[in-house]
């Protein structure tokens, strides 16, 4: 039998789970959490085109959004750091999640504020607002994956996560296909642009904000954050540690930018001497990232070996997370679950990169892609969520966990079927229906196993860690399928997919035990 660590519990209770508040108002957190992402992309991305703005200065757009990948960088400060005032009237969480929500608002109107139509100036000024939107976006999702795993006990972390995946989806059809209705019913085309189109479009999205702004009232803070809202170091402790974070964040910003010459160089050099255009791209923009947060750690080295921050405080932020989810876990057995964490979804992410160059390939419309796969898929992956949320209170994360990694694996083979008959509206709705219910139910088991490994001392800044893990190297390997495409053939690249899930859930089923092995250990 599968080693579990939870405790199972009847179908009447897992029924029951779904009505506790906790769970409903992740929903709406979660709606809140789905809005802004498409803001920074899809809908952005159209909106400048009508604009008359050059293709390539419109995917520097979507850097923007290095917020959600990079969020664990700033996570200890919300972590450790309470608001004034608003700790005090609404808690930790609740203040920093109001605060967080506020700044998406005003980012949003700015926005709205802006034509980039009329000036390369306001065309910069988008470029800064979206920038913002991404910041204040990537930390309320930091305050409310905090916030879900505080606010329930274990148990109903698959049901607050599944919650949670509904309302971000549902948040982000209002903000991808509602604005892009809005926009056109306001009158605005690729044809005939229109700024008030889209001012009115994007206002109305800041508006759609106020649902998570009244959750946020409504709901009840944490017992754990309620009792630790106050200034353990004191103020001024917190303010220079602020001021030393954002000394390390100018400094890496600086040095990304200036690099630009010599990384041009360089990757010049290399793809005339030694790797490829995409590859010498890809190395070079790496040294680029790692040389300026390499410059930031320098500068934020000096600056407290000068006293501008305490020693003591940046060890409590940022090392003693990471410490203790070693030593907690043991050395081997964290190297097995951080592995997990990063390639779980690595089967599904890898298959979605070509997903709709395939699907135009296989000779389906625009319209019929975006009816199956985006409409009548979000209501699958729904469902998937539901049932996987209501499985894992039923037979237990890490049961759920293997039951996912497998689904996801199998029906990435559905897909061969689709390439071998093309044209098949019918095969690619089974398809869809399939894929995206395995998908849900995988994510809902996935985001409840991450919320266990986290220490409640360290929520925000361990997850954060986690939810940039489990994205990183699927994404880096999903640059890459376009090529193994070409050279291999869809079908081959299906059973890929497939392929490499089989050691996920090896994976799975090791840490399972590794796990349990500990809990053996440890019960007296």
């Amino acid at each position: 039998m599968m080693p579990e660590r939870t405790v199972s519990h009847s179908w009447r209770d897992a029924w029951h789970a779904w009505l506790r508040p906790q769970v409903l108002s992740m929903l709406f957190l979660g709606f809140s959490a789905g809005i802004p992402i498409l803001l920074i992309f899809s809908s952005l991305s159209l909106w400048l085109r009508e604009a008359g703005i050059e293709r390539a200065a419109v995917t520097y757009f979507s850097w923007a959004a290095l917020g959600y990948s990079f969020k664990f960088v700033w996570a200890p400060i919300i972590d450790k750091l309470p608001l004034p005032l608003l700790a005090s009237l609404l808690g930790q969480r609740r203040g920093w999640l109001l605060l967080a929500q506020g700044a998406v608002i005003c980012a949003i109107v700015w926005m709205a504020s802006i034509d980039p139509a009329s000036s390369e100036h306001a065309l910069t000024m988008m470029a800064f607002a979206a920038v913002m939107l991404g910041f204040s976006a990537a930390t309320q999702d930091i305050v409310i994956d905090a916030y879900r795993i505080e606010a329930a006990e274990a148990d109903l972390q698959a049901m607050m996560s599944a919650s949670y995946i509904a309302g971000y989806r549902i948040g982000m059809l209002v903000a991808g296909a509602g604005a892009l209705y809005l926009a056109a019913g306001f009158g605005t085309s690729s044809e005939a642009y229109n700024y008030q189109a889209w001012r009115w479009t994007y206002l109305c999205m800041a508006a759609v904000m106020l649902v998570g702004v009244s959750t946020t009232l409504l709901i009840r803070e944490p017992d754990i954050s309620a009792s630790r809202s106050r200034y353990l170091h004191g103020l001024s402790s917190y303010l220079r540690f602020l001021l030393l974070f954002g000394l390390m964040v100018s400094g890496l910003i600086g040095a990304y930018l200036l690099s630009q010459p010599v990384i041009s160089g360089l990757q010049h050099w290399l793809a005339a001497n030694l790797l490829n255009g995409a590859m010498a791209s890809f190395v070079s923009e790496a040294l680029r990232l790692l040389s300026a947060v390499l410059v930031a750690l320098l500068l934020g080295r000096a600056a407290v070996g000068m006293g501008l921050a305490q020693r003591s405080l940046l060890q409590e932020t940022y090392i003693d997370p990471v410490l203790e989810f070693f030593r907690r876990h043991g050395l081997h057995t964290a190297w097995i679950l951080l592995l997990l964490v990063g390639f779980y979804r690595i089967s599904d992410i890898v298959l979605g990169v070509v997903a709709n160059v395939f699907y135009q390939d296989m000779g389906f419309s625009k319209e019929e892609i975006a009816s199956v796969t985006k409409a009548f898929g979000l209501l699958m992956i729904l469902l998937g969520g539901f049932i996987g949320g209501t499985l894992t209170v039923r037979f237990g994360v890490m049961r759920m966990l293997l039951v996912g990694a497998l689904l996801s694996a199998l029906t990435n083979l559905l897909f061969l079927l689709l390439a071998k008959s093309g044209h098949s509206l019918l095969l690619l709705s089974l398809v869809i229906a399939a894929d995206n219910i395995s998908a849900g139910m995988a994510s809902a088991a996935f985001v409840a196993f991450l919320s266990s490994l986290t220490n409640i001392s360290f929520t925000a800044m361990q997850y954060a860690i986690f939810s940039s893990m489990m994205t990183l190297f699927p994404k880096l390997l999903g640059g890459y399928s376009g090529g193994i495409v070409d050279a291999w053939g869809y079908e081959n690249f299906f059973i890929l997919t497939a392929v490499i899930g089989i050691p996920v859930a090896f994976l799975v089923w090791y840490a399972a035990r590794r796990l349990q092995a500990h809990v053996d250990a440890t019960r007296p």
